[in-house]
């Protein structure tokens, strides 16, 4: 059991891509443990396509895979102290799992600290997202700016399919910011909307792209 008698608690760490959050998660596991804490770094779909949590900025660290059968209750019961939880990614845990992290903050008394994306590249919440909003203690935008390529704050997660914008197809699909088949790109929510990639660069619409 965790020690010290506070309330532990749910918080909820949201952003586009490159606003921090990886970097942020690897931070906190670190601030904790120098105090003594003893805690688990959980992810999911990494883009290491790894068991560990990566950050754009070089830092890193192993951590355990969240596959959809992995009852966290069990996980974190099944060791002799865990006083808190990291979990990248939460944004493509299932429902029920986010479910576990409430019992695990409310019956076992161990801090979660969840990270991830609040909506897909469509801009429709991810289900896992949405219900930590609901159930979060607190919910924390994260302020580490990230721009569109007009300069306007990036506040959406388009996929790039081939050179074009996608409007529909899975909603989880791994891939990075970088030039491969399928990649990502923050933009301003006008640019989302219009599907404009860049400068005079013509819409998904305009180009005839599907996903």
């Amino acid at each position: 059991m965790p020690s010290g008698t506070r309330d532990a608690v749910l918080k909820f760490y949201f952003g586009p891509m490159d606003c921090g959050k990886s970097t942020l998660a690897l931070q906190l596991n670190y601030n904790h443990g120098r105090q003594g804490r003893r805690g688990l770094v959980l992810t999911k779909h990494d883009r290491s396509g790894g068991p560990k949590i990566t950050s754009r900025i070089g830092l890193g660290l192993e951590a355990i895979e969240v596959v959809d059968s992995l009852d966290l209750v069990r996980l974190v019961t099944a060791h002799d102290r865990v006083d808190y939880l990291i979990c990248d990614e939460a944004c493509f845990y299932a429902v029920e799992q986010i479910e576990q992290l409430a019992d695990l903050v409310d019956e076992h008394g161990v801090d979660v600290y969840a990270f991830g994306l609040a909506s897909d590249f469509r801009s429709v919440m991810f289900p896992a997202a949405q219900r930590l909003f609901e159930l979060a203690d607190e919910v924390y935008r994260m302020q580490v700016e990230v721009l569109c390529w007009c300069g306007r704050p990036g506040l959406l997660n388009a996929r790039v399919v081939d050179g074009a914008m996608a409007r529909t197809g899975e909603q989880v699909v791994i891939g990075d910011t970088d030039a491969a088949h399928v990649r990502y790109q923050v933009l301003c929510r006008r640019h989302h909307r219009s599907g404009l990639l860049s400068e005079g660069r013509p819409s998904d619409e305009d180009e005839g792209s599907a996903a």
